[in-house]
């Protein structure tokens, strides 16, 4: 009897510090965030605040309800030029295609945005293929003073593939624009219109890495590709299948690496 009492007491203690380690390693990666001092949130009842099923690589993102509004709050996992990306949202938010952004706190690491409704799509029809055309138009069409992005900088070296691909491109001029340069499917919301979602890696590049992106994350066949950039490019333009092919390469290989399945060291 003793020795049974003895081994349920044992369990207990096993079990009471199996949930305090559990509880700090939650508390480790789901950081507490105050609310209160926010003037956005003044006078206004939370009714709920919660972890989205749904995350990014780089942000813990939770919705925010109140009795008037939704939000994002957005909890940043690492370090990066988080005013630029402010201020570019907001840029593009004045264009219909991304939420406003209304807080920045660089002190607890976070951004508060208004939440905005949309389906993530995995495969898009011509319709859709023609919204987020012109969508991306808009994008590339805002001003900005920066710095290009030529990606070339972050290989450490060159694969024989990548190498060829930076040769074709020194035979064309760049063409740069306000790219957002993480265009994959979570980061686009389809609705009554189309929102592009998580700017931290927004700046000046060349207009055909975002192109390239779209093609490649939609897998779009040689049909909706020409489809796409048709409804992309004016009448007066022409699509550069040299340059975007160029590029595919570049980014395959960037997202390859960045995502573990090529050898460390291939970028910084």
């Amino acid at each position: 009897m003793l020795m049974q009492h003895n081994l349920t007491l044992l369990l207990s203690i096993i079990f009471m510090i199996l949930s305090v380690y559990l509880y700090l390693q939650w508390r480790k990666r789901n950081p507490s965030i105050n609310l209160k001092p926010y003037a956005i949130l003044k006078n206004q009842k939370i009714k709920s605040f919660s972890l989205l099923k749904q995350q990014g690589h780089c942000n813990l993102n939770h919705f925010l309800q109140t009795e008037t509004e939704n939000y994002l709050v957005r909890k940043f996992k690492y370090k990066s030029d988080r005013k630029a990306e402010f201020y570019i949202q907001n840029l593009a938010h004045k264009q219909g295609i991304a939420a406003k952004a209304l807080v920045l706190d660089e002190a607890q690491e976070l951004m508060i945005c208004h939440f905005v409704e949309g389906e993530h799509l995995f495969k898009l029809n011509q319709q859709n293929l023609k919204k987020l055309a012109r969508s991306l138009k808009k994008l590339h069409k805002i001003k900005v003073q920066q710095q290009p992005q030529t990606f070339k900088k972050l290989f450490k070296y060159k694969d024989k593939k990548v190498y060829e691909a930076f040769k074709i491109l020194q035979q064309f001029k760049p063409e740069y624009v306000l790219g957002h340069n993480d265009l994959h499917a979570k980061n686009i919301l389809f609705g009554q219109k189309i929102q592009f979602i998580d700017w931290e890696y927004a700046g000046l590049s060349d207009r055909y890495f975002d192109l390239a992106a779209i093609s490649i994350e939609f897998k779009l066949n040689t049909k909706d590709e020409r489809s796409f950039l048709d409804s992309y490019f004016s009448h007066k333009q022409t699509a550069n299948y040299k340059k975007l092919n160029a590029y595919k390469v570049i980014y395959k290989t960037l997202w390859t690496v960045w995502m573990g399945e090529l050898e460390r060291g291939q970028i910084e």
